[in-house]
């Protein structure tokens, strides 16, 4: 699995940082996502797809690998 955010489309709501904090945080100066791993282990998994489904701004992208 891989995970790209576009900071563009971020409009700073925090539910990523609430439901995987391993892998996402967000900036102190305007709340916009950090991405801390782009590719988290298994564990993480299903935080990861759940936090890209909460995403009011849909800026959270899940590549799922072959």
């Amino acid at each position: 699995m891989k995970i790209t955010v576009d900071e563009d489309k971020c409009c700073g709501a925090g539910n990523c940082v609430l439901i995987a904090p391993e892998v996402f945080d967000q900036r102190d100066e305007d709340g916009i996502v950090v991405l801390l791993r782009s590719e988290p282990g298994a564990e993480e998994r299903a935080a990861v797809l759940e936090a890209a489904a909460v995403c009011p701004a849909a800026a959270i992208e899940v590549h799922e690998e072959a």
